[in-house]
């Protein structure tokens, strides 16, 4: 550190005007330049003086005992005298000025400086995740919050005091199931079809084809049928949840509702997870039979397995824990879909982005929502021995 100079005698200092005259000295002291101020700096009376020419690293302080009054002209004036040394290493210390004077001087001068420093990056990469983290747990809570609204509204409808029209229910009903079948067979059928070549392909090495049925049979009915199910319904029915009670709430059509007195979860959200507890089983149940189909024409029409051998073989390997694990999955996984398409609906915001944003969240929820849920049950249902 360049050391100050080591001259007792003041730098700069500015002749004495009259006993309450504005004065300005600069001083060296331990490694450090101190500007003492004095007497009465208002109506732009007085001049600071020039920087010391040694004044190239160190510290800047202020000693304002003698300082009677001081208005905004001084500040600003103090300002574009001290806003040369905000790069470092010089440091400026204001400590020693009055307290409206250094909140004044500590904001402008802050706003001037260049790039932040090592620390200030540091302490923004923390703010940074406080803030995305402060972001997941209001999520987690939100959506929480929304599952416990859903429970409420499913304890009034059983004890008859629900707001939601059954009509309703068996047009969602229409709209969900049977529209969904197509697409649900086209994707059952070519991941059956992987899945049957795939399996059949390894399992002729060893001279196994008669095991094709097991692989098949158990791995579609067991895992396969309901996640396709889950990811047709995220992608065809969740994000329609979602634009559908997005666009109701940019119309303010979900505010008119509550001015009404109708509960918006009883009316809208209500008859949606109703009706993909209903339909999700019936979807996983047919993706299942697609599957199994397509392993019965792999089997026999490429690897030579007769079309009894396949059926017998997977009657006995379809159990009733697989089925029931099956459908299970495949409910869960529909009424998923379901509360996050609801959700990011009932959460959107009002202009036509908010509504497009709340549908592509609606389908990235409920996929990770089913991938987690999955895997628990998955560990669940293995170390129960089912």
């Amino acid at each position: 550190m360049t050391e100050p100079p080591t001259a007792t005698a003041p730098h700069d200092r500015l002749p004495a005007g009259g006993p309450g005259a504005a004065s300005a000295q600069w001083l060296p002291q331990d490694n450090a330049w101190v500007l003492g101020l004095g007497g009465e700096w208002r109506g732009h009376q007085g001049v600071l003086p020039d920087l010391p020419g040694a004044l190239v690293r160190g510290e800047v302080r202020f000693d304002t005992t003698a300082l009677r009054s001081w208005d905004v002209a001084f500040a600003s004036i103090l300002w574009q005298r001290l806003s040369a040394l905000t790069r470092p290493p010089v440091r400026i210390d204001l400590q020693g000025l009055p307290e409206g004077l250094r909140d004044i001087l500590s904001m402008a001068l802050t706003e001037e400086s260049p790039a932040p420093t090592a620390p200030r990056a540091q302490a923004g990469r923390i703010q940074t995740l406080g803030v995305g983290t402060q972001a997941w747990w209001d999520d987690g809570r939100r959506s929480l919050t929304f599952i416990g609204e859903v429970l409420l509204s499913v304890a009034r409808l059983l004890r008859g005091r629900s707001g939601m029209r059954w009509g309703d229910l068996a047009w969602q009903i229409e709209q969900t199931g049977p529209r969904s079948l197509p697409i649900v067979a086209l994707v059952s059928f070519l991941v059956g079809l992987i899945v049957a070549y795939m399996g059949a392909a390894q399992l002729q090495r060893f001279g196994a084809q008669n095991f094709i049925a097991d692989l098949v049979t158990v791995g579609v009915v067991r895992e396969v049928a309901a996640l396709l199910v889950g990811i047709v319904l995220a992608g065809r029915v969740g994000a329609a949840f979602a634009a559908q009670i997005g666009s109701m709430r940019a119309n303010e059509e979900v505010d008119a509702l509550a001015t009404l007195g109708v509960n918006p979860v009883d009316f809208l959200v209500l008859p949606r997870v109703l009706a993909l507890l209903v339909v999700g089983p019936l979807l996983t149940a047919f993706a299942a039979l697609v599957g199994m189909a397509v392993g019965w024409l792999v089997a026999v029409g490429i690897y030579g397995v007769t079309p009894l051998e396949y059926v017998v073989a997977s009657a006995q390997a379809l159990t009733l824990p697989h089925v029931l694990v099956g459908l299970l999955k495949g409910t869960v996984y529909a009424v998923l879909v379901a509360l996050a398409g609801c959700l990011q609906g009932m959460s959107a915001g009002r202009s036509a982005q908010a509504v497009g944003d709340a549908t592509t969240a609606a389908v990235v929820q409920a996929i990770v929502w089913m991938v987690v849920v999955a895997s628990v049950l998955t560990v669940l249902f293995q170390q129960l021995d089912w």
